[in-house]
């Protein structure tokens, strides 16, 4: 069962994509951040998954500012382009503020058990990693943030736990990011990350083209592992 919530801001108001599950709750909520390409099919039938796994998810529109309801393809001629000049538009503290709002909003969700978790991919990834380092929800989980190295001073500030996972042949995170990122993590229990060899950016993206099954399905069932533990 999907649908859409409104969220309110100071400067406008963005919808996020609702998918809920078919049994009664409680149930915890899951706020997945969108790659590049908005919440489009990709994003969706990963909300549709934790639906299944008895989560509500929430999917909001990162990219409301500036076009709002984009749904853009690897697959379809000019939306890389599209895709990329949303992203160098986004205003990631904005972003963060309104993170903020949605949790603030799922924690009251009809059905909702009070806790919420927060994943994304690729920026989706960054913003999960930022929103861990800012904001209150109960646990986060981030795929390949690019850019992450650029923020590794708000690390400190990162108190609830992190799960995090990185592909080493990522080619948007290179070698030296992504030793930055283990070094900055390094002793902190609340920390963990998993790298995933010969993977490229976006190996655990439905129908991606660098889709990797075996590694997208050990990312997945830790991800899973880890907000049944924390969120449940």
């Amino acid at each position: 069962m999907s649908g859409q919530i409104q969220v309110q801001t100071t400067d406008g108001s963005f919808a996020c994509h609702v998918a809920r599950p078919a049994t009664p709750g409680p149930h915890p909520v899951v706020v997945i951040i969108q790659e590049i390409f908005g919440v489009n099919e990709g994003i969706r039938s990963i909300a549709a998954g934790y639906a299944e796994r008895g989560y509500i998810a929430v999917c909001p529109d990162l990219f409301w500012r500036t076009e709002p309801n984009v749904f853009l393809s690897e697959a379809v001629e000019g939306d890389w382009e599209k895709a990329f000049a949303l992203y160098n538009a986004y205003d990631r503290d904005k972003g963060v503020q309104d993170i903020a709002l949605v949790i603030q909003q799922a924690r009251t969700l009809q059905d909702a058990n009070g806790k919420v978790g927060v994943t994304g991919y690729c920026l989706g990834g960054l913003m999960t990693y930022l929103a861990a380092a800012r904001l209150d929800a109960d646990a986060f989980a981030a795929y390949y943030g690019g850019g992450t190295d650029a923020f590794l001073g708000e690390a400190a500030n990162i108190r609830a736990p992190l799960l995090y996972h990185l592909a080493e042949a990522d080619e948007f995170i290179g070698p030296d990011a992504q030793a930055n990122i283990r070094a900055a993590f390094a002793g902190k229990d609340n920390i963990e990350l998993f790298s995933y060899p010969g993977c490229n950016h976006a190996f655990a993206r439905p129908g991606g083209n660098h889709y990797d099954d075996a590694a997208a399905q050990l990312a997945n069932s830790r991800t899973e592992a880890f907000f049944a533990r924390t969120l449940r």
